[in-house]
């Protein structure tokens, strides 16, 4: 059994503590919560008797009880936040992306290594029913040998909904830091690491007015690409094509496919743990839907949490750990850069892909 300690008690906070304390409370007791907003903290802690409620993040990570600090802060605090969460000797599992930049994630993998510890990042939706049943389906040669994939996540942003959706146009924020983890990630785990990646960027509009109730009215100053297009080349000879927006109304696009020299594999949203997983094969002549062969179908969020617990406790895989989290940083970085550059950019250090998971559903 581990302790772990929520930092940030923002809308996500909710199904962590929910997940934390029921679906994985065999191995997770959650030690208590802090925000920079107290009264957050103090509704969270009262909705789902979590715990213990910290005065602030300094005094949670003073706390010896606390094995594990779970960084569930706005995207451009994440760094920071780990970064002190490390230094007082804490297993740190953040919410993406491990940082705003390559330099920002080695810096903490690294530190994390100079001290021994386990350094986590999400999303962890890649272990969910879905994506690893599609796993299986390409590691048992169902659509032959990969030859493409493509990624598709676009919107009109976020301030027409979100309570508080500054951030999202910031440093740390744009549509490829916020939802391309899931999308990069969920292609690492089926395809293995990329080889390098190219890309064209824009920022489609100098401002955004929000819309959503609490801030209604209020301009932001947009900072980041909000259009980002690119093609991926992965080390096992496929080729990708990602584009992720916040400039998009609507759209008639795929969340993710992977093309084969026998099939197609229609992946499931990767924001997502569950279905539906659709196959094509020539011979049947239609796409149909597979069923799925592991457990986590529902929001699973804490998963990767547990994940770390259980490598911590008995060895076993972890699957969300810092090279994998760095490595889709890098990926996801490179397609500015790359414009910035008008070149290519080669990757660095690449993971193997994670270990699927080892239960199927029958058993």
């Amino acid at each position: 059994m581990k302790n772990v300690g929520i930092i940030g008690c923002g809308d996500i906070s909710g199904i962590y503590i929910k997940n934390l304390k029921g679906m994985f409370a065999e191995k997770v007791n959650v030690a208590g919560v802090c925000d920079v907003r107290r009264e957050r903290a103090l509704s969270r802690l009262t909705e789902y008797s979590a715990g213990k409620l910290y005065a602030s993040a300094e005094e949670l990570l003073a706390d010896p009880a606390v094995d594990i600090a779970v960084n569930l802060t706005r995207p451009h605090e994440h760094f920071a936040v780990t970064r002190a969460a490390l230094a007082a000797g804490k297993h740190v599992y953040s919410e993406k992306p491990l940082g705003a930049t390559p330099e920002e994630g080695a810096e903490l993998a690294a530190l994390a290594e100079e001290k021994g510890l386990l350094l986590g990042c999400a999303p962890d939706t890649f272990l969910g029913a879905g994506i690893q049943t599609c796993r299986k389906l390409i590691d048992d040669g169902r659509i032959g040998d990969v030859v493409a994939a493509s990624a598709f996540m676009t919107c009109r942003g976020h301030e027409s909904w979100h309570p508080d959706p500054e951030f999202y146009y910031k440093k740390g924020g744009g549509p490829m830091l916020d939802m391309g983890p899931y999308y990069i990630t969920a292609l690492v785990a089926l395809l293995g690491p990329v080889c390098a990646v190219s890309g064209v960027v824009k920022t489609s509009f100098a401002t955004r007015t929000i819309t959503s109730r609490e801030k209604y009215g209020t301009e932001v100053i947009v900072d980041t690409p909000t259009h980002l297009a690119g093609t991926v080349e992965f080390e096992c000879g496929a080729v990708g094509t990602v584009i992720t927006s916040f400039d998009v109304h609507a759209a008639q696009l795929p969340k993710i496919e992977i093309y084969g020299s026998e099939g197609t594999l229609s992946v499931p949203d990767p924001n997502t743990f569950g279905g539906p997983v659709k196959l094509y094969l020539p011979q049947d002549g239609a796409f149909r839907e597979q069923p799925l062969l592991y457990r986590y179908c529902e929001n699973s969020r804490g998963l990767g949490v547990y994940d770390m617990v259980c490598h911590m406790e008995d060895g076993s895989p972890l699957r969300v750990g810092a090279p994998l989290a760095l490595h889709a940083l890098e990926v996801m970085t490179g397609f500015e850069r790359s414009y910035n550059s008008g070149k290519y950019v080669q990757l660095g250090a690449k993971p193997p892909r994670p270990a699927p998971l080892e239960a199927l559903l029958a058993t």
